[in-house]
């Protein structure tokens, strides 16, 4: 489902010529989806990096630009804080849940 606030609000930062890439992509991608339903994981993984090969810097030039940022501030939000493996205590990351001599 589309969001029309946002198309509104992108629309205008879209250069054409990445508009197109991205359509054809996307046409390219469902009309190989429509024909390989039976595909393995690893196919539609790859499909997938295909897309986003093409889709991923485009949109990095648009936020980078002002223009995809929530709340209609410019960049990127700072995800540097963000949550990502549990440190297991073997990298001296010093947090203070347990440790893996610790875990029974």
């Amino acid at each position: 489902m589309r969001n029309s606030i946002n198309d509104d609000k992108l629309k205008d930062k879209v250069e054409p010529a990445d508009k197109e890439a991205i359509e054809a992509a996307i046409t390219e991608a469902t009309e190989w989806l429509d024909a390989n339903q039976l595909a393995e994981k690893d196919e539609f993984d790859g499909k997938m990096k295909e897309v986003e090969a093409i889709c991923n810097p485009i949109m990095t030039k648009i936020y980078q630009a002002g223009g995809g940022a929530p709340g209609g501030e410019g960049g990127m939000p700072d995800m540097s804080g963000a949550g990502g493996a549990p440190d297991m205590g073997g990298g001296g990351g010093g947090g203070d849940g347990p440790t893996i001599d610790e875990v029974d």
